[in-house]
């Protein structure tokens, strides 16, 4: 299937970006005085150009076309990155198949990539025109790039997401065929029969658009969320403090250089007996610093100043660096102050008391430690940050990493007792370049967190990104690794098991945990604590915001939760197991209907279901009615009914008060086997109230009564309901 004649028309064309300003083509802003790239060159910098995302790579802001070994298809590819950032342009928009919505410089260079595998592995096939190009070539590249190879270039599997890629612009170099001058497919190749590069690679669509990305398991949420907090809460003031003293340590500077000739080293002398006196060790180095200091010949081995710091000895004189040739005078006094107070680290001494994670006591937040590790703690606070930020807020990484110093906004008190925390950045996902500024209504633990990491910028100025750009995987391994270390099993932090997390986990976490918990409350895991989620707040801020976008997914999980629970009780009546309190005839009515139809139209006994979709169908309008109560399941399907909103003189309202539910006497409450344990606990702790009354508390003692025959009640029709009633009652 070779094109003689499509490659040398193509050749004869000028190419319709010739002399073309990339920026200007494709409509993005540089500051003033900026040149922008050119179509003819070889590299494409986007360094300059205004309102680039923070999280971007450097090298995502390059676009290297020199990569590519046959020269005339630089320019193929250069027309092609130009036809995806400049979708509008009047040779791209007659194409029937090109994009309509420009791409990111970040997927440009990740098509770029591709292409030049795609081009180079054509080069080295012997292909030296793309009218050469056959399916036989589509076919066999896609299946070698989708090759997973180990460290010793064996097979071991296959990447669907790769192939996939690869697939798509071997594809969309069909599909922009037309706009190439130099080169391009010869006019019948339709690479893969026309098939998309997912259904290439045999990725299956979601059903129903399912998020495919999973919560976080409960296991490891609890021990993260609870490590981070601690961080966050109780170990960032010592943090900051230990990052500024070894900031101070490496500004101060030496002193007059009239004291580096003073021959008699009184002032380091006197520095050791000070030491002494006070009882403070010296400072011991690193072990890598100790190992060169024997390995270059100036120490031997097993000599007691190997370990010693004998730069913050001088530092601490105002002389600067430590000279070797000082050493032979101070060598006798500084083995007597090892003699007299030992080596020790030199960060950390005297730490501060601190109640442990577990509860168990108090101890000093840390050890005495070297500088190094003050960067290890540092970055596991870092990560807490994000941690908390991302699980708590919903905030996606894109915009943590957008997060700049004043981001915080002033605490607002619109009842007396009831704080607003507010915090603003940008939104990426789906914005034009620059993003739109927006701002997400907070809990305190997200705001302290935020503050937290702009205290470790120091006195940075408003506007500095917090975070940047940041590669979570390899932050949060040194996390676990230091929660799961010594330092942090020390502090009495709960052991994080291994398994995946990131921000896109802990974002679906949170929509689950909202869409799961009645009156729309985050359970938040934290030492089986719950925090009260104050997110909701800003839902309704900014229609079409980032947080509104959230509570979209959160009703789409509230909506699939609903349905799930309507099924499984479906399931509990063709079982027997039948729901009780007063809406349970209504429910149990709809659930004979289900049966009835699903006989009608099968011809099967009900309790043998064709479909499990049919089901779905039949319940889908009563499950949207669905509203779950801390020891009920309330159907709302009509607001007249509801006797929570009898009582609040609300008629109309759209939703149910749950928090002034009577489930006892509703009309469309119902009880089932899950809500047993609460009602149980109401009885008992009843009980406990109605045995501490004194004779005299009449009035209290007949309202109780009146509650515990109420519990008993509901007690007893979930029993008898679910079969389970004990001998001898009804």
């Amino acid at each position: 299937m070779t094109s003689a004649s499509a490659s040398p028309a193509a050749s004869s064309a000028a190419s319709p970006f010739a002399g073309a300003g990339i920026c200007v083509i494709a409509g993005l802003s540089l500051p003033p005085g900026r040149k922008g790239p050119v179509f003819e060159q070889d590299t494409w910098d986007f360094g300059h150009v205004i309102g680039l995302p923070a999280y971007m790579k450097q090298r995502s802001r390059r676009l290297e076309f020199a990569g590519i070994c046959n020269p005339a298809w630089r320019t193929t590819a250069k027309e092609y990155c130009a036809a995806l950032l400049a979708p509008g342009h009047e040779h791209v928009r007659e194409l029937p198949r090109a994009y309509r919505s420009p791409r990111t410089l970040q997927t440009c260079s990740l098509k770029l990539g591709e292409l030049t595998r795609w081009l180079n592995w054509l080069t080295a096939h012997g292909v030296t025109s793309l009218g050469q190009v056959t399916d036989w070539h589509c076919e066999a590249y896609t299946a070698g790039r989708c090759e997973k190879h180990d460290s010793d270039g064996n097979v071991i599997g296959q990447q669907a997401a790769t192939m996939a890629r690869a697939a798509e612009v071997v594809i969309e170099l069909a599909q922009y065929r037309e706009l190439f001058s130099s080169d391009r497919y010869p006019s019948g190749l339709r690479p893969f029969g026309g098939r998309a590069g997912t259904t290439v690679a045999g990725l299956a669509r979601t059903r129903d658009g399912e998020n495919s990305t999973q919560p976080v398991p409960d296991d490891i949420l609890r021990p993260v969320l609870a490590a981070a907090l601690y961080l966050v809460r109780t170990l960032a003031p010592g943090i900051r403090s230990l990052q500024q003293e070894a900031r101070d340590y490496t500004t101060v500077g030496p002193r007059t250089r009239e004291k580096y000739r003073d021959p008699d080293y009184a002032d380091i002398q006197a520095v050791l007996r000070r030491r002494v006196a006070e009882g403070r060790p010296l400072d011991r180095i690193s072990p890598v610093k100790a190992r060169e200091r024997v390995s270059s010949g100036r120490l031997s081995q097993g000599d007691p100043l190997t370990e010693v710091s004998l730069d913050s000895l001088a530092r601490e004189a105002g002389r600067g660096d430590f000279q070797w040739s000082w050493l032979g005078r101070l060598r006798p006094g500084i083995l007597a102050a090892i003699e007299a107070v030992g080596v020790q680290e030199p960060y950390g001494r005297n730490a501060p008391v601190v109640t442990r994670a577990d509860g168990n006591g108090q101890i000093p937040w840390t050890l005495p430690l070297p500088v190094h590790q003050i960067s290890t703690l540092v970055r596991s606070l870092r990560t807490a940050c994000i941690i908390v930020i991302a699980a708590v807020s919903g905030m996606r990484a894109s915009e943590i990493s957008e997060l700049a110093a004043g981001c915080r906004r002033p605490v607002e008190e619109p009842v007396p007792g009831l704080a607003r925390y507010r915090i603003a950045s940008k939104v990426i996902k789906g914005q034009p370049l620059g993003g739109t500024d927006d701002e997400w209504v907070v809990t305190r633990e997200v705001f302290d967190a935020v503050e937290a990491a702009e205290r470790l910028t120091g006195n940075a100025e408003a506007g500095t990104l917090l975070f940047g750009r940041f590669t979570f995987n390899l932050m949060y391994q040194c996390f676990r690794s230091w929660v799961n270390g010594p330092a942090g099993q020390r502090l009495g932090l709960q052991q994080i098991p291994a398994g995946p997390l990131n921000p896109r986990m802990l974002r679906r976490t949170l929509a689950v945990e909202l869409a799961y918990r009645p009156g729309g409350l985050l359970a938040a895991k934290i030492q089986l604590k719950h925090v009260s989620c104050a997110t909701t707040e800003g839902y309704a801020a900014r229609p079409g915001g980032a947080q509104s976008r959230l509570l979209a997914e959160v009703t789409r999980e509230e909506t699939r939760r609903n349905l799930e629970i309507t099924m499984a009780e479906y399931q509990r009546h063709l079982q027997g197991i039948q729901p009780s309190g007063p809406g349970a005839r209504d429910l149990i009515r709809l659930f004979q209907s289900v049966d009835g139809a699903i006989t009608t139209e099968s011809g099967t006994p009900p309790n043998v279901i064709p479909a499990d979709q049919q089901v779905r169908t039949m319940l889908a309008r009563r499950a949207a009615a669905l509203h779950l109560g801390t020891a009920n399941y309330c159907w709302f399907t009509d607001p007249s009914r509801a006797l929570c909103l009898k009582l609040a003189g609300t008629p109309d309202a759209d939703r149910p008060l749950l928090g002034m539910c009577d489930s006892a006497r509703c009309p469309q409450a119902t009880h089932h086997a899950c809500h047993r344990p609460a009602w149980a606990a109401s009885a008992e702790n009843t009980k406990t109230f109605l045995g501490s009354l004194g004779r005299g508390q009449k009035t209290e003692r007949a309202r109780l009564e009146a509650e515990l025959a109420r519990s008993q009640r509901v007690l007893s029709e979930i029993d008898a309901a679910a079969g389970t009633a004990p001998h001898g009652e009804n």
